[in-house]
């Protein structure tokens, strides 16, 4: 407790790598670019320069699709999922700046109008080396990132757009080859290509080792089953998970696993669940609250059922801790990492409090498990439901204040709707908590 060290992320320094990458690849265009005389020049460098940043962003968005360690334990998976959400938009803009300003130039270049740029196009397909595979993976990320709009990703069931997204390595396959064999800058710089082999090597490599060699390996040796699934509150269930050195995989308070449970109707299905107890050396336990057809359909899972895992992801853990003093916040079913949370942080009679807020009291799930432990512990277990009339409590910069005088030397701990989470952080911040020591994930990806 004397000695938190709370742990550095890695993310600063992964951006500067990023940045860097950025600029490499415009000074490689820089270098191999001729003085531009006209008009067509000017369009077609900006088709070389945008197809180049488009190519080195595909890179990045699959690695940050490789739930490597470093990523999703020490910057956050909700984090990652971010940049991989905001680099393949980025991705998506300079693909068809590329398609749209390159074949312009080559129309220009044949004699032709803006008005024949499909006609262009076609012909490049037909003619040029890969082109055909450039545009079926062209079509695919279209249709990627068409899928993951917003408001029509809310319409669609989550394992379909997350089978579709998956298509991104179909799409990042294809169009990698006509990179290498129409692109001038690779044809002049034998240096450059064998980066670019390089880069997407390691990518690959990353991929397949944690995306699948990694979980098969974790699968095999420690052999989960379903031991038991036990109703907590209406429409709120634990599932107990047994299996072998459980204690071995390195899961921490907080994190969470993407679950596959390989019963009928499910075999299929992988979501993200947060441990609601500390890891023993025999058994996980998950707590769901159905939301969905899959959250849904975990009431019903029998005793011995196969469970395949992956994981364990996440940063929300004590590392991200420092300062004595903690605040944990649960909304809804958030209360799974909390729980864990509120059992393993180190902490003297006092220094930890746990504020829940659930619609009604027959909405708190797990509560005689939290009274136990605040009891055992010293710790302050506080609790924020509707009233009869339906009003909702008060969660503001003063009642935090007057519930926790000291709120600003807290570290806080959250976890809730998205909803929730957007008013809590702006109470705290009113109550003078440091954004660096505010503490949220979620994994809505």
């Amino acid at each position: 407790m004397r000695r938190i060290r709370p742990r550095r992320s890695p993310a600063v320094p992964l951006l500067i790598a990023v940045w860097a990458g950025a600029a490499a690849v415009l000074w490689l265009w820089w270098n191999n670019t001729p003085s531009i005389a006209d008009n067509n020049s000017r369009i077609l460098n900006a088709g070389r320069i945008t197809g180049l940043l488009a190519g080195y962003l595909m890179a990045l968005v699959v690695l940050q699709m490789a739930r490597v360690p470093a990523l999703e334990r020490r910057v956050g998976s909700d984090r990652v999922a971010r940049w991989h959400a905001m680099t393949g938009r980025y991705t998506i803009c300079l693909v068809l700046a590329h398609l749209f300003l390159t074949m312009w130039g080559y129309a220009l270049q044949s004699g032709k109008g803006l008005g024949q740029i499909v006609q262009q196009t076609i012909d490049s397909v037909n003619q040029l080396p890969d082109m055909g595979k450039a545009a079926i993976g062209t079509g695919l990320l279209v249709l990627i990132g068409f899928i993951s709009v917003g408001w029509l990703r809310r319409l669609i069931p989550y394992d379909t757009w997350y089978h579709v997204h998956l298509l991104t390595y179909a799409a990042v396959f294809l169009t990698f080859w006509h990179q290498l064999s129409t692109g001038n800058d690779f044809a002049v710089e034998p240096v450059a290509k064998t980066v670019w082999y390089g880069l997407y090597g390691s990518v690959t490599a990353l991929v397949v080792w944690y995306r699948i060699l990694s979980p098969i390996r974790l699968n095999l040796k420690h052999r989960m089953r379903v031991q038991a699934v036990i109703e907590e509150t209406p429409g709120i269930v634990s599932v107990l998970i047994s299996g072998r050195k459980l204690h071995r995989m390195g899961a921490e308070a907080g994190q969470f696993f993407r679950w596959r449970f390989l019963a009928p109707g499910m075999r299929f299905s992988s979501h993200p669940y947060s441990l609601s107890a500390a890891p023993r050396p025999n058994m996980l336990r998950i707590t769901v609250k159905a939301i969905g057809d899959h959250s849904a359909a975990l009431r019903d899972l029998e005793p011995g059922t196969r469970v395949w895992a992956e994981g364990p992801y996440g940063a929300l853990t004590a590392g991200k801790r420092s300062r004595g003093k903690v605040l944990l916040v649960a909304g809804g079913v958030g209360i799974t990492p909390m729980r864990a949370l509120f059992e393993t942080l180190p902490g003297a009679s006092g220094d930890l409090t746990l504020l829940y807020r659930a619609n009604t009291t027959q909405d708190l799930a797990l509560w005689d498990e939290l009274a136990a432990i605040s009891k055992e512990r010293g710790a302050r277990l506080m609790y924020a439901v509707n009233s009869p009339e339906g009003e909702r409590p008060d969660i503001s910069a003063d009642s935090l204040r007057r519930k926790l005088p000291d709120i600003d030397h807290h570290d806080v701990f959250m976890c809730g709707p998205p909803g929730f989470a957007q008013e809590v952080y702006a109470a705290l911040r009113g109550a003078g908590v440091p954004a660096r020591r505010i503490h949220h994930e979620s994994f809505e990806m």
